[in-house]
C-alpha cells in the first residue's frame, strides 16, 4: 500500500511516527509511510493527540478532520483527513521539503 490513498470524501494516510523528538516535523516519505516526528511522548495518548494536531495544521484542515483510524498504540498509524483531495495532500507534503535559496 503506498503511503497515500484517496477515499469518499478525504485522503488515508501511512504515518510512522517518532515520538520524543526535537520538534515536531515531516522528516521523509517511503513507498509505505510519511515519516513524522513529534515532540510529545507516548504517554496517555499524547504522542496521538499533537500527531492530530499537526497534521490538522499541515493538511489546514483543523484537528476535527483528522481521525487515527488503526495503531493508536503503535508507531505505524493510518490516518483518515476529511476534506482534502490526493493531489492537495501530496503537494502540501511536498512543501514541507522546499528550502529557500
Amino acid at each position: 500500500m503506498s503511503w497515500l490513498s484517496s477515499y469518499g470524501c478525504g485522503v488515508r494516510i501511512q504515518v510512522k511516527v517518532q515520538p520524543r523528538a526535537s520538534c515536531n516535523e515531516v522528516v521523509g516519505i517511503t513507498e509505505e509511510y510519511l515519516r513524522i516526528r513529534l515532540t510529545a511522548p507516548p504517554v496517555d495518548g499524547k504522542a496521538n493527540k499533537q500527531l492530530v494536531k499537526f497534521l490538522g495544521q499541515l493538511f489546514r484542515c483543523g484537528a476535527g478532520k483528522v481521525r487515527i483510524l488503526h495503531g493508536t498504540s503503535g508507531r505505524c498509524k493510518l490516518v483518515e483527513i476529511d476534506g482534502i483531495s490526493e493531489d492537495d495532500a501530496r503537494r502540501l507534503v511536498k512543501n514541507c521539503f522546499r528550502t529557500e535559496v
